[in-house]
């Protein structure tokens, strides 16, 4: 039997996470890509993210929600 690679461990504690903790990761490691500038620079097609986040936000408030992710950056 093999074992597991790093990024198969990785991906089965993400699945643990809460919906909420998954998001905070994304949201994370999306600023921590765009500083090092490794996006891809081509314009996004929003139409493929539609519904990506559907039941995430169930339940918050809007603006109680950015201010948490402003607290956050601090």
């Amino acid at each position: 039997m093999s074992r597991p690679s790093t990024l198969g461990k990785i991906e089965k504690a993400i699945e643990r996470l809460s919906p909420k903790d998954q998001l905070k990761l994304v949201e994370k490691l999306a600023h921590q890509l765009r500083k090092t500038e490794l996006a891809v620079k081509k314009e996004l097609d929003w139409k493929h993210l539609y519904g990506l986040g559907k039941g995430l936000w169930k339940g918050e408030d809007a603006q109680d929600y950015v201010n948490r992710l402003r607290e956050d950056r601090t």
